[in-house]
């Protein structure tokens, strides 16, 4: 089950109290979240135009490297490139021989023209286009591709739309509306046009402990920053839902990630 993120309807907090929230959960995040299947990276090889081994990578808003480890494993020189000093701090645990900088999209520390590839992975959002598509187009070589994506739920599996509603009555949002938000992100990740993005869906799934599942999903910063009593008494109602659908405690989640590719001419 993935949330939203950001969400202005959320009345817990700020914006900037979302993005930081991460930070005090990092080994959760690092330990819960799910990864992304092989596919996708065959997709942004083939959208991209050129191969990941030796491409030149910048993956901006590394997190705790969730992304970054699996281009680094296809070969790809990264540089990973991220904001909160939590999130770093496990990612520099995790991976201490992947290079890593602070900083964001918005302002990136990396020289012009130096990327064959940079990738945003659940991260485009928490960034201004009207800053991170000049610096995307700064940093890209001639040819080079910026790649977005994002795990999304599956919203047309009985058991996740049902878990979805749940949630947005907890936010206190409307699904319809999150649902917006999700292909919004799609349809307004470059709101000036300068970049020519093309699409690409890949389904995928995981099965994991019911327990796996619930830390993923209080680990996404809408739940990070409600009160913790609430948060706590939310997951142990779903966990209640869960095995009555998943009575062996082992939860199939399906994602739809949804890719966006756009070549610097």
């Amino acid at each position: 089950m993935t949330v939203t993120e950001p969400s202005p309807a959320d009345p817990h907090a700020s914006l900037a109290a979302r993005a930081a929230s991460f930070n005090s959960a990092a080994a959760q995040y690092a330990a819960n979240r799910p990864s992304y299947p092989p596919a996708l990276l065959d997709a942004v090889e083939e959208l991209a135009g050129r191969p990941l081994p030796g491409a030149r990578t910048v993956d901006v808003g590394a997190g705790t490297g969730i992304a970054t480890a699996l281009l680094h494993a296809r070969g790809a020189d990264v540089l990973a490139v991220e904001p909160g000093a939590g999130m770093a701090a496990e990612f520099r645990r995790a991976f201490p021989h992947i290079p890593l900088v602070r900083g964001n999209g918005n302002a990136l520390p990396v020289t012009d023209a130096h990327a064959d590839l940079i990738t945003y992975a659940q991260a485009w959002h928490w960034t201004d286009p009207a800053h991170s598509v000049p610096e995307a187009l700064r940093v890209l070589r001639p040819g080079g591709a910026l790649a977005l994506w994002w795990n999304t739920e599956a919203l047309d599996i009985g058991w996740i739309a049902d878990a979805a509603r749940r949630v947005c009555r907890f936010l206190g949002v409307d699904v319809a509306a999150e649902a917006r938000k999700a292909g919004d992100r799609v349809e307004l990740a470059d709101p000036s046009g300068r970049l020519d993005f093309v699409r690409r869906t890949v389904r995928w799934s995981r099965r994991v402990p019911v327990d796996t599942h619930l830390a993923n999903i209080g680990s996404h910063s809408a739940f990070l920053t409600s009160p913790e009593e609430r948060t706590t008494a939310f997951l142990a109602e779903e966990r209640a839902h869960l095995l009555e659908v998943f009575p062996d405690g082992t939860v199939e989640e399906t994602y739809d990630v949804r890719l966006l590719v756009a070549r610097k001419p």
